[in-house]
């Protein structure tokens, strides 16, 4: 044991790990040692937590880990993912984009029960941790390869449901993702090593007398420095100034959101309405006239993915939930506790008030710049100082003209049609003067008007231009098929 904790401890010194052919990308120095990590603890069967940063890569590390598996041979039981519902389009998008070979099914959904004797059939099954309880007997029934939990300190309470699932599924090989494995006491700590090695840490009671209690209420360095030493083989933890040499200047990660079932009833009820109107307008005046109705259903869609708030037809209903400020609120108190400095930027002012609110409600400090701003400087002046982690910026605002370069993470919470003012926006703080690697989060609400919309772009330049801009004189670069593809089922 005390061997093996050496060469957990040293893991660059782990034998080089080959990504095999299946693996369609590439793995940055320290994602490549993270993936050996991760190699070893499953050649030794144990468990372990990586606890990267934000955006740093923890997904596509633990792909490449799934693909040396089935590139081995090693696949012979399937592997199950689970992760927030908000990120099941995001690991959906990330599998196809890097192991496109693989076999994987999504367990989402009322009609998921169809699927259940086809599991064992599959190289990957994704999940959700609302739906571990209710499926507990099918998982539990199946023999695993491999059980990964993404944002793992969902199961920081060791008494939910899906925890306890958790802790009885049968499986060779444990690891749980989480870029806060502590967020408030060392319990949170036990929780995870619970799931991914059982009785590493003792038992509950035990862990508290021995650790919590001196660490937690007494001050007792010692125990906090015997405790870190003890875990550090099975948590591996790099900070993005700690890897800032292996990074670019910039960092772009799409992030795909799966719409809950009640937004994304409101989003096909609009888009079938949407559609029939501007079928019914094309017929009776032609495309080019037809311009207003086309740009009316594409905002009121796009409204639709950022909060079902902003869509008048639905005020005044049964709240529904925003997938995409569900999972905005999720991210910013882990990047601030990661001490980053975050532009988020939207079109739309009114989604900026409803992330207002939540911010206010979470205690979140921010400072705020949309076109009613008449302090600009105010707000500007608090950021670059480093008084707040977080400027909320509308685009016609703040799109040019600032110079931001505290920030080290911008989020664009809606996509923006014309690329250049997109570009221009992370321009505010990747620019001149900045100092530090820029991550940039694209929110992209999965199967949607969003992600048409940034396939239509890739085809046709023009189409920003010529669609969203007509005073620039640009032709709309788009035809009856486009129409189709944009608002059809």
């Amino acid at each position: 044991m005390r061997e093996l904790g050496r060469r957990l401890k040293d893991y660059a010194g782990i034998p080089a790990v080959a990504l095999p052919d299946s693996f369609a990308g590439q793995l940055r120095p320290y994602q490549q040692a993270g993936l050996e990590w991760m190699q070893l603890l499953r050649d030794v069967g144990l468990g372990g937590v990586l606890a990267d940063d934000m955006g740093l890569g923890k997904t596509v590390q633990t792909l490449a880990h799934i693909a040396v598996e089935k590139a081995a041979g090693r696949l012979d039981r399937p592997c199950l993912v689970v992760a927030p519902t908000s990120l099941m389009a995001n690991w959906r998008s990330e599998a196809e984009t890097f192991i496109p070979s693989l076999s994987t099914l999504v367990l989402h959904g009322a009609d998921r029960k169809e699927s259940f004797d086809a599991i064992g059939g599959y190289d990957v099954i994704f999940t959700t941790y609302p739906l571990l309880a209710r499926d507990s007997e099918v998982l539990t029934a199946q023999d695993w390869h491999m059980v990964i939990l993404d944002e793992a300190q969902y199961v920081k309470n060791p008494a939910t449901a899906a925890a306890k699932v958790l802790r009885n599924l049968d499986t060779r090989h444990r690891l749980a993702l989480s870029g806060t494995p502590l967020e408030n006491h060392l319990g949170e700590l036990w929780a995870l090593f619970d799931f991914v090695s059982p009785g590493f840490l003792g038992d509950r009671t035990a862990f508290t007398r021995q650790w919590r209690t001196p660490i937690e209420k007494k001050g007792d360095e010692d125990r906090r420095a015997a405790l870190a030493r003890r875990v550090k083989p099975f948590l591996l933890r790099r900070t993005k100034a700690l890897v800032a040499a292996d990074l670019p200047p910039k960092t772009e990660i799409v992030e795909y959101i799966d719409l809950a079932q009640s937004q994304r009833d409101l989003y096909e009820g609009i888009r079938l309405a949407m559609h029939k109107k501007v079928r019914d307008a094309i017929a009776a005046k032609g495309l080019k006239r037809s311009r207003i109705e086309l740009l009316d259903a594409l905002l009121k869609l796009r409204q639709a993915c950022c909060d079902p708030r902003l869509v008048k037809t639905a005020r005044g209903k049964a709240k529904l939930d925003s997938a995409k400020l569900i999972r905005l609120m999720e991210m910013v108190p882990e990047l601030i506790e990661e001490g980053r400095s975050i532009l988020l930027f939207s079109q739309f002012t009114s989604m900026l008030a409803l992330v207002e609110a939540e911010l206010t409600a979470a205690k979140i400090p921010y400072v705020l710049l949309t076109g009613d701003t008449r302090d600009r400087a105010t707000p500007v002046r608090r950021f670059q100082s480093g008084e707040v982690p977080l400027f909320l910026i509308s685009l016609k605002a703040g799109g040019t003209g600032l110079n931001l370069t505290a920030a080290d993470t911008v989020i664009h919470y809606d996509p923006w049609w014309n690329p250049a003012v997109e570009a221009q926006a992370t321009d505010r703080a990747h620019r001149i003067g900045q100092d530090k690697p820029v991550f940039v989060y694209k929110l992209v609400a999965g199967d949607t008007i969003e992600v048409k919309m940034a396939e239509l772009k890739a085809r046709k330049q023009a189409l920003a231009d010529g669609l969203f801009a007509p005073e620039l004189g640009s032709a709309i670069d788009i035809g009856e098929d486009d129409v189709e593809f944009l608002l059809g089922g």
